[in-house]
């Protein structure tokens, strides 16, 4: 491994959290908080979430212990994944910060072939910070890709980040959607 290895995988992380948290601007209380999903998945919860992971899995599992309380609970397993109204977006997005400071630490001091233990993974869990990285990309990855989706349904907002918004120009997207779902109807009859 090298530290070109090191730093694209680092690149990715920062660029993929960005853009977590831009999905959140612009939104009212209510709606980060709501459940926009029959599970209750909302985006206050996914930052909240993520950070825990972060905190974790670049902490913990190198032996860095987060400095910090966890919104973690035997009394309420899917606490990280909601906030109770006494938790504010601030409270969340302060977390957010401390545990990535904490996670860039980590990633910072430890080469890229640093042992770490996963406790949570049983026989799987003996990992290299390579690993972690990895994991924690496509984890992230996949948690913004939900915030995506959410924040597109709440309000049609969509973009990769605010100086990207990857979308085409010039597009009649309520002729798109009808053109899309005229294919879902049709394929019914095939």
């Amino acid at each position: 491994m090298t530290e070109d290895a090191k730093a694209h995988l680092t690149l990715y992380l920062t660029q993929v959290r960005e853009a977590l948290l831009w999905k959140l601007e612009g939104l009212d209380d209510y709606d980060v908080r709501r459940p926009l999903t029959p599970t209750g998945t909302n985006l206050l919860g996914l930052v909240k979430h993520v950070a825990a992971c972060a905190a974790d899995y670049f902490g913990l599992v190198f032996d860095r212990p987060f400095p910090g309380d966890l919104p973690l609970s035997d009394d309420d397993p899917l606490i990280d994944l909601w906030c109770p109204a006494e938790e504010t977006r601030a409270d969340v997005l302060d977390l957010w910060h401390r545990a990535w400071a904490h996670a860039d630490a980590t990633i910072a001091e430890l080469p890229l072939d640093a042992p770490g233990r996963v406790p949570w993974w049983g026989d799987r869990g003996e990992v290299t910070l390579h690993r972690i990285l990895v994991h924690m990309n496509v984890e992230l990855a996949r948690h913004t890709g939900q915030v995506d989706i959410l924040r597109e349904g709440l309000d049609g907002f969509t973009g990769m980040r605010a100086d990207v918004d990857n979308m085409p120009d010039d597009v009649d997207w309520p002729a798109h959607v009808e053109r899309v779902e005229q294919a879902a109807r049709l394929s019914r009859s095939t």
